[in-house]
């Protein structure tokens, strides 16, 4: 999901007669360095208090000596015990210090360009619900004993709509700022403006070392208790079907199952929970067909943005319906491995065609009378 950021460096020219000085040449074999590294990584005050690790190395991939000090640029491998099934990563840059024959590690930062770390935004609260390890950074966002309690409500929701083996356990992260939370993600502040969580993960059945929802908390702390319910649910069913999501999966699809498992057995109307879906077809305008992938693209209109996450939605909600549960998500599972027309025929019995005139006819019905 972060875009790929690229630095232009500019060329200069040195002029020995300028006086110019060279450099420090890179050292990529300085044992005693490399030394001093692992040695501090193993010590308690290297790592984040309270963070239950199964893993923490620094492997380190280049030095940079400056005289009596220096710099190692390292990959972070840390696995969060209980959570993790496979190290996830940080690109960081250890800088040392030389006295007495022996070097110091004095300092540990993301690499330039690199994203940060929780622990990296101000003192760390770890909070262990049933379900769900809260990671709190700076202490400037909600309760992290509050959004225990919301994960542990909505990790049942999700395994009761998912009925496939998952870990059911998630990792919440707790920026104290939109602004930290779009640094952790490496994208623009502005891009995350009215999103109250996000989760990052892998796809394909990979490894989801890094699987984790990470909250915005000026718009989460401005949710009614019923409206983080369905917004961790929606996240957590992310995470749930990480492993049968692929770059085959539509985002309609996979979007609109999220929903569907966070309003599942709340009685919620449909006008009440697509509501800008509901006035665009109160005055005319029925979408012609089911959300594009770009439809979710970040940055985009937020009317629009929350018609695409509506409609996708109620697509999914008319298969639940019409089809059953069971059906719904064994759609979802086909779709990410196989053509969706293929999966549509052989699960519902009809084309895409067919799929959205009859979720046309469900929002005319639905929602055109809607007050």
């Amino acid at each position: 999901m972060p875009p790929v950021r690229r630095a232009a460096a500019p060329l200069a020219l040195c002029v020995l007669a300028a006086g110019c000085a060279a450099a420090p040449a890179p050292d990529t074999a300085d044992p005693a360095v490399r030394t001093a590294v692992a040695a501090w990584s193993r010590q308690p005050s290297a790592r984040p208090p309270g963070l239950p690790l199964a893993q923490w190395t620094y492997e380190v991939t280049g030095v940079r000596r400056d005289g009596a000090r220096a710099t190692a640029t390292a990959e972070l491998r840390y696995r969060i015990d209980g959570y993790d099934t496979a190290p996830a990563g940080s690109a960081r840059e250890i800088r040392l210090s030389l006295s007495g024959g022996r070097w110091t590690v004095t300092g540990d930062t993301p690499a330039p360009g690199a994203p940060p770390q929780p622990w990296d935004q101000g003192p760390l609260d770890v909070v262990r619900g049933a379900h769900a390890l809260v990671l709190r950074a700076g202490r400037g966002g909600p309760d992290p004993a509050d959004v225990a309690a919301d994960a542990d409500r909505a990790v049942p929701a999700v395994a009761a709509a998912w009925p496939r083996p998952w870990a059911g356990r998630i990792v919440v992260l707790v920026p104290p700022t939109q602004e930290a939370m779009a640094a952790l993600l490496g994208r623009p502040a502005a891009a995350y403006t009215g999103m109250a969580a996000v989760t990052t993960g892998s796809t394909g059945g990979a490894p989801a070392p890094a699987d984790r929802i990470v909250v915005n908390p000026a718009a989460y702390a401005q949710l009614s208790a019923a409206g983080r319910n369905v917004v961790l649910t929606h996240e957590a069913t992310h995470a749930a079907t990480r492993p049968a999501t692929t770059d085959r999966t539509p985002l309609w699809l996979s979007e609109g199952l999220a929903d569907w498992a966070a309003y599942r057995g709340t009685g919620t109307a449909p006008a009440d929970a697509a509501p800008a879906l509901a006035r665009a077809v109160r005055r005319g305008d029925l979408p012609a067909g089911l959300p594009a992938d770009r439809d979710f693209a970040f940055g985009t209109d937020a009317d629009a943005l929350a018609r695409a996450y509506e409609g996708a939605w109620l697509a999914c909600r008319l298969i639940a319906d019409r089809w059953g549960d069971a059906t719904l998500v064994r759609l979802y599972e086909r779709a990410g491995r196989e053509p969706l027309d293929t999966a549509l025929r052989e699960e519902l019995g009809l084309d895409g065609t067919a799929l959205v005139r009859a979720w046309r006819e469900r929002l005319r019905t639905e929602l055109a009378a809607a007050p």
